[in-house]
């Protein structure tokens, strides 16, 4: 078949003399014809291509041959925007046998074959190295991963069934399974050569030249590559139902795709065999044909296109430049942005606190931080002495008067906060942006008395500061739009994805998830089980439980975004009983993987139990019927973005597709509000 939208990606063939060889040797450069912004993917025109490169490399009769990529790119995998071009099974049964064959001819290969992995590799293209006899990586090399079972897939074109065979079954089941539901963890050329995946690791600079050379070696016996053998015994059988329970634990059986990706490691045991890549490629029919898969690609395409297109924001040429940003605090959040901020804009960052004890500490924290990462080989000490200058603290705000951005990071109490700003204002410029990183108060209420409310805006980010990717930026009643573009220019150069939200209480993510948990508190409220009410959400395969959570972002921290939105929407939004008292008490609501006993003891009370069902059935109603009063008040530009914020601000699962077309699907959507969030077969099979 053919994806008549395919942007192909082209093998280019050369043959090229190499030191210490008699032939040449044959080197494929994948280029789909575009720079690093569009990578290289395989759709069926990319095999056709590849394989025809492939038969006239071999026909050349070369020392031997190597498939590399274009600048920064080797390849990303399967065109994942051809899938809706697939209808039927036997379609899609035929792009699994299209792969395994076109890549099985670099595996079965006489001639000694090569992956020079120069970039950017996920998925099939992981794969399409996997088959050659030998792999470099090079140290750019961006991002390494088969990650799709996060998507609802498995990887299908030998990867369940080579990876095991070169690593091992533990190795194996981190990159297959493990890493894509961790938010789709990429390896780091140095971790593609610890696990053993690649060979051999060379610098970016003249890393073609150096694995030519390398590759000779190998040629002529000069190298020698060893590979540890394989454990294929009882342990991997112990490994593989070790990870069916922790799946379990995890996402409680919503993903078919892990389940299979588990079953082919499983048959990988015996070796790389025909029955083992039989079922792989059926595996992947079945799941190409899957409402887990289509709903994984509208995931996949809101965090690779509107995230990086942010609806709304205006024209990057409103941006000013930030030269030097100050923080107002130097608490953990504080001292969290500050090191974000000099990291990623690498201008000056100024700190300041009541008195000097504390500034002195958050610049610690900072310090502490920076060792760290060049302890475990993430800096060099190049940059660590360039950040440790960058970041300074001081108790004297007119430090602040040539900033161009400053941040606040302090108590989350409006007066507090509006204090600050009077202060800050007084000391710079007109032009400089005043940023707020509150939860859920109003910034056009923090701004209300200033001189020029104009450039205040909100900066919410979620922790951990430096892993959370979701940034919310908030504009106010008065903000321009000379501020809102430099909040996302810093935004982007934070390596944020940023959604304009509208100033209303608890912005996107903190007012649905409170809405949503809110529930699991009312249904403890009226005496159902603490176990009841914590599992009711399991179905959906979320990534936490309601009590992992609420331990995670801090009862304390739930209760005041629960009260400030029980202010503003009493109707909706109750004050817990039950949550007031786990704030009040301060045990730990997790023990041993289990409700803590205290807690239960604590909450029992209420005489109108519901059953898990019921409890799911309230909580996914309140969230329609959220979510569509934020569309109507226009908090976002549409449903897209709600459900950008619930992936990258609370792990909200890939293959369950965002909330919205989550509760199209299930006919919740029509049920409370009378209407689909999206056009009918949006994310969604006929």
């Amino acid at each position: 078949m053919t994806f008549p939208a395919e942007t192909v990606t082209q093998a280019k063939l050369r043959l090229t003399a190499v030191p210490g060889l008699d032939k040449p040797a044959a080197v494929i450069t994948l280029d789909n014809g575009f720079d690093h912004t569009k990578p290289n993917t395989m759709g069926p025109g990319g095999l056709a291509a590849l394989s025809s490169a492939i038969d006239a490399a071999l026909a050349a009769d070369p020392a031997f041959i190597a498939v590399t990529g274009k600048p920064y790119i080797f390849c990303v995998g399967a065109d994942l925007m051809g899938i809706g071009y697939v209808t039927t099974r036997e379609q899609a049964l035929e792009i699994a046998n299209l792969g395994h064959s076109v890549y099985a001819k670099l595996r079965e290969s006489a001639v000694p074959t090569f992956a020079f992995v120069n970039g950017a590799a996920m998925g099939g293209g992981v794969e399409l190295a996997l088959h050659c006899h030998y792999r470099t990586v090079s140290a750019g090399a961006a991002a390494v991963s088969l990650p799709e079972v996060s998507l609802g897939l498995v990887p299908g074109w030998g990867g369940t069934q080579l990876l095991p065979n070169l690593v091992g079954v533990i190795p194996a089941a981190q990159v297959v399974v493990q890493n894509p539901l961790m938010m789709n963890k990429q390896l780091k050329p140095k971790n593609v050569i610890e696990l053993g995946i690649a060979d051999a690791l060379f610098e970016a600079a003249d890393f073609l030249e150096s694995s030519l050379a390398w590759a000779a070696g190998v040629v002529n016996g000069t190298v020698t590559v060893e590979r540890p053998e394989v454990d294929r015994s009882e342990m991997w059988d112990a490994v593989v139902g070790f990870a069916r329970m922790e799946l379990d634990k995890k996402i409680h059986g919503a993903s078919k795709a892990a389940t299979r990706a588990l079953d082919l490691l499983q048959l990988a045991k015996n070796g790389v065999t025909e029955e083992g890549l039989a079922a792989e490629r059926d595996a992947l029919a079945d799941l190409i044909m899957s409402q887990e898969l289509r709903a994984g690609i509208y995931s996949f395409d809101l965090v690779q296109r509107r995230a990086k297109r942010p609806a709304g924001a205006p024209d990057k040429g409103y941006a000013r430049d930030v030269t030097k940003v100050g923080v107002v605090g130097a608490g953990l959040m504080a001292s969290q942005l500050a090191l974000l901020f000099a990291k990623r804009l690498e201008v000056p960052v100024v700190m300041t606190d009541l008195d000097q004890a504390r500034v002195d500490k958050g610049v610690a924290y900072v310090h502490a931080e920076i060792a760290k990462a060049v302890g475990k080989g993430r800096m060099s000490r190049l940059q660590a002495d360039k950040l440790r200058t960058l970041v300074t603290g001081t108790v004297d705000k007119s430090t602040f008067a040539d900033a161009d951005f400053v941040i606040e990071a302090v108590f989350e109490e409006l007066s507090v906060k509006q204090k600050v700003w009077a202060e800050i204002e007084e000391i710079v410029s007109p032009e400089c942006v005043l940023a707020t990183n509150t939860s859920s108060l109003s910034v056009s209420a923090m701004g209300a008395e200033l001189k020029h409310p104009e450039r205040i805006v909100g900066f919410h980010f979620f922790n951990p500061v430096a892993l959370m990717p979701l940034l919310e930026i908030v504009r106010a009643e008065k903000t321009n739009d000379a501020t809102l573009a430099t909040a996302f220019a810093v935004g982007k150069q934070l390596k944020k994805s940023c959604v304009l939200v509208k100033d209303a209480p608890a912005f996107v993510f903190n007012r649905i998830l409170t809405r949503f948990f809110g529930e699991i508190y009312s249904a403890i409220d009226l005496g159902t089980p603490l176990d009841v009410a914590n599992t009711a959400l399991d179905p959906l395969g979320l990534p936490m439980r309601p009590l992992e959570l609420l331990q995670l972002v801090g009862p304390a921290v739930a209760a005041h975004v629960g009260n400030t939105l029980h202010q503003a929407y009493p109707d909706r939004f109750t004050a817990s009983p039950s949550l007031a008292k786990i704030v009040a008490a301060g045990l730990p609501l997790i023990v041993d993987e289990a409700p803590n006993p205290e807690v239960v003891a604590l909450l029992q009370g209420g005489q109108s139990p519901l059953t898990a069902e019921e409890v799911r059935e309230r909580a996914l109603a309140a969230l329609a019927e959220e979510i569509r009063i934020m569309l109507d008040e226009g908090v976002v530009a549409d449903s897209a973005d709600i459900d950008l914020c619930l992936i990258l601000g609370g792990g909200w699962p890939f293959y369950l597709g965002g909330i919205t077309p989550y509760l199209d699907r299930t006919g919740v959507s029509e049920k409370v509000t009378g209407k689909r969030f999206a056009a009918p077969g949006v994310a969604t099979l006929p």
